[in-house]
């Protein structure tokens, strides 16, 4: 959430932001009129209960014709102080459910659009022209078909649409992948961790998904636990409720985990194969910086995910993505999309995203300087999304045989293999 005081000192920033993201404006008048009830509601019972403690002290000492009076003044100010009470909670209620549904300020820099109006900000990498090969590229099902490595209709067989199984080959590269970027993330001074696929209520809230985000979200109601989308869930509530003192600063978290989601918005999109699935498997970065150092470490997070691309000898871009495609958490957001041959177009790998003070606000996370403590800032990124990243491997790595070139990062963990061939059938 965002500090209540800037909302009061610059409403219009937030009111710019709104309209930014192409949310409701009129959100920020009603959380400011509900603040100010908060606020004066709060004045009017510590008033209330100062006039009640006072007047306490006076009824031992009157006479009994005084104390009578003074006992029906008490009386009614003990009316008075319930019902101040009452209005104090109830203004408190409604700003903080109002502030939950505010999304995080848009950095300044951020281009202002829909999905479509992102700025592409740098391009790496050479496209293959596979027509000066003398050969149509297949498609990264029919090459997981080919090599024995996906299959798609038995995972729809067992467990429904978008469910897929890795097999032979597919389970190998999906393991490489995992440990070449815990390896990458290590050498870079990340922790590893193995994070819970299941979390709770203020969890998930407390990173913002519980929003515009939601209805991505499997929810099992029994036990009133979220299935995650993302490890940045438990990453970010790891230090929920905590103080960190500013020498341990940065801290730095690579988690692997499973990952769900509904995919509810997406009815026909990249119904094929493995590119928009149920359940994937993921390795995120997650850091925690003062806030001064959060834009910094934005651009580091972006380097290490260039770095993981270049790695794997992929053609792909950087974009800005534009303000209404940011997400309630990110203040600014980078999706690194990689090249797919057979789609003729660019497609997110990775991002990254500044959350400045927003998670760690709702997750009351905050760093000890001196004698000072505030909210710390918080970041993440994507650095393998497994099959996304098995999607772009196949279809940009396929020789005309079938056979799919094995980048050198990935050699060590395929057994030293440098080619993935077809399975006899």
């Amino acid at each position: 959430m965002i500090d209540l005081r800037l909302l009061r000192e610059d409403p219009d920033r937030v009111r710019a932001s709104q309209r930014a993201r192409g949310e409701d404006v009129a959100l920020v008048d009603a959380l400011l009129s509900a603040d100010e009830r908060r606020r004066s509601s709060g004045v009017r019972f510590d008033e209330l209960r100062a006039e009640q403690k006072s007047l306490g002290k006076l009824i031992p000492k009157a006479s009994a014709d005084e104390k009578a009076e003074l006992l029906k003044q008490a009386s009614q100010l003990a009316a008075d102080v319930k019902v101040a009470d009452a209005e104090r909670d109830a203004a408190d209620t409604e700003t903080q459910e109002l502030l939950q549904k505010l999304g995080n300020l848009v950095h300044p820099d951020v281009p202002v659009g829909g999905e479509e109006d992102f700025v592409t900000l740098e391009t790496h990498g050479e496209i293959r022209d596979f027509g000066a090969e003398g050969f149509e590229p297949k498609d990264h099902l029919e090459l997981g078909q080919i090599l024995g490595a996906i299959d798609v209709e038995r995972g729809a067989k067992v467990s429904g649409s978008r469910f897929y199984f890795l097999t032979g080959v597919g389970a190998l590269l999906e393991l490489a992948l995992v440990n070449a970027a815990i390896a990458q993330a290590t050498a870079a001074g990340f922790t590893p961790m193995l994070t819970p696929a299941l979390v709770r209520p203020q969890s998930m809230a407390g990173t913002g998904f519980l929003g515009q985000a939601a209805q991505d979200v499997y929810h099992l109601d029994k036990d009133d636990l979220y299935l995650v989308g993302t490890s940045e869930v438990p990453l970010a509530a790891y230090h929920m409720d905590e103080i960190i003192d500013a020498d341990k600063l940065p801290l730095r978290y690579a988690g692997f985990s499973p990952c769900f989601r509904r995919e509810a918005g997406s009815h026909g999109k990249d119904t094929k194969g493995i590119f928009r699935v149920h359940q994937f498997d993921k390795v995120e970065m997650f850091s925690y910086v003062t806030p001064e150092d959060s834009q910094a470490e934005h651009q580091r997070l972006l380097a290490w995910e260039k770095q993981w691309l270049t790695s794997l000898e992929l053609p792909f871009r950087v974009i800005d993505v534009a303000s209404g495609d940011l997400g309630s958490s990110a203040a600014r957001k980078y999706d690194c999309e990689a090249w797919i041959p057979t789609q003729g177009k660019y497609r997110e790998l990775t991002s990254t995203s500044d959350c400045t003070e927003y998670q760690s606000r709702r997750l009351s996370i905050r760093v000890r300087e001196g004698k000072q403590v505030r909210p710390l800032a918080t970041l993440n990124g994507t650095l393998c999304a497994v099959p996304r990243t098995i999607v772009a491997i196949l279809e940009n790595h396929q020789q005309a045989d079938g056979s799919v070139y094995v980048p050198e990062v990935l050699r060590p963990y395929l057994g030293g293999r440098e080619v993935l061939e077809p399975v006899a059938r």
